[in-house]
């Protein structure tokens, strides 16, 4: 997603001027419109038009229209989006109040207003329009003499540098400027590694390579943050996975894509956060559960009590048609995090999602053992559900 525009007052309210580049990008909108913001679109419409004769023809028309949003529509599987509402700037072609239907298209500018942005909203921005923030994968393919590095989201891979270094050749009884160029060589791919791979982002970096390129750098890379202390790179050693390519460029990725295991294990990386937070917390339940509450209203108390280390809700209930619902669990987010919580967001579409919706969609993993006073209110107990021994749901 490319943000073009953004205008927020400090009462709020304002507008952002996006572009969606791809797929994903259809669903982070649809998280981010709400009933009764305004949505200004390019769009075609059917206009009729009698001749002198009296025959009746449609033309479609190219326009802008600016409407005020009643209903929302998400093809998960198209990655379509539709939005409904009423006209609320009239042209010669749609007049004031008509009903519309937006599809929002790929590479078209949209600009949307609300009343009052939420923190949670521009969040949702901010990550949607950082390819750092979205790539869970990072892979370097190599050969001798060139090397790409790349971040990978689920729809797309982007190239972050291309290295090329001329290796001089190998001579009768000297190789002494062949083993030079090798190391300027490898020195440029872990500088360029250290420059564009965020391991606080990162999961797995893939090094692929023909021959034994990628076992030569990787033991280069190795001793070089052993000698110079790079603490960052020698703790994330483990996410390191060499892999046999048929060349050094790009297009030698889709090689290891199409690999059962490797695509196996790129999947499990997009929410490995989320899943080890929802096994902790179902564990926790089950040890001890004076540690992990959830349901609204529990967890509303252990935010009071500053007892939240992390905070696991899922983008379902920022969704929620009522305005008030929406802004008791961004205050929530936003009081969690004020104690130095960790907030999590779960996407609906994801396993660990829809786990977290079995447990109201809300739940915290406390700091410290906290005990609430059993003679509760029924509706709290409704809304916070049961504190039995839970476990995991299979599949």
């Amino acid at each position: 997603m490319k943000l073009l525009k953004q205008f927020i007052e400090k009462s709020r309210a304002g507008y952002v001027q996006l572009v969606p580049e791809q797929p994903e990008d259809m669903w982070h909108i649809y998280n981010l419109i709400q009933k009764e913001d305004q949505l200004e679109a390019s769009t075609v419409r059917g206009v009729k038009s009698e001749t002198s004769t009296g025959s009746v023809s449609t033309d479609r028309v190219r326009l802008r229209l600016t409407i005020s949003i009643e209903d929302v529509f998400f093809d998960v599987q198209a990655g379509a989006l539709r939005i409904n509402g009423r006209n609320i700037v009239e042209n010669k072609f749609v007049g004031f109040g008509q009903y519309h239907t937006l599809d929002l298209e790929m590479n078209q500018p949209f600009t949307l207003s609300k009343p009052e942005w939420d923190l949670i909203s521009l969040q949702r921005i901010k990550d949607a329009c950082d390819i750092t923030r979205q790539a869970d994968v990072a892979a370097v393919t190599m050969q001798e003499g060139l090397a790409v590095i790349c971040l990978l989201t689920q729809f797309m891979t982007v190239v972050r540098q291309k290295i090329e270094v001329p290796i001089p050749r190998k001579r009768r009884g000297s190789t002494t400027n062949y083993e030079k160029g090798v190391q300027r060589f490898y020195e440029q791919i872990y500088r360029g590694i250290k420059q564009h791979i965020d391991f606080s982002v990162v999961k797995v970096v893939i090094l692929g390579s023909p021959g034994f390129v990628r076992d030569q750098f990787f033991e280069f890379m190795m001793a070089q943050a052993t000698k110079t202390e790079d603490k960052v790179t020698l703790e994330n050693k483990a996410k390191f996975v060499l892999v046999h390519t048929s060349s050094g460029h790009k297009g030698a990725l889709e090689e290891v894509m199409r690999d059962p295991q490797i695509k196996a294990r790129l999947a499990d990386t997009k929410a490995a956060q989320e899943v080890k937070a929802i096994d902790s917390l179902y564990q926790m339940l089950n040890s001890n559960p004076d540690r992990a509450f959830y349901g609204f209203a529990d967890v509303r108390k252990a935010a009071d009590n500053g007892a939240i280390g992390t905070l696991l809700v899922t983008d379902e209930l920022f969704r929620a048609a009522d305005i008030q619902t929406r802004k008791k669990y961004i205050q929530l987010v936003e009081d969690s995090q004020a104690s130095s919580a960790e907030v999590l967001v779960f996407s609906s579409l994801h396993v660990s999602g829809e786990q977290l919706n079995q447990l109201t969609g809300v739940a915290a993993i406390l700091n410290f053992p906290l005990i609430i006073d059993s003679d509760i209110e029924e509706s709290d107990d409704e809304e916070s559900g049961s504190k039995a021994p839970l476990t995991p749901p299979s599949g």
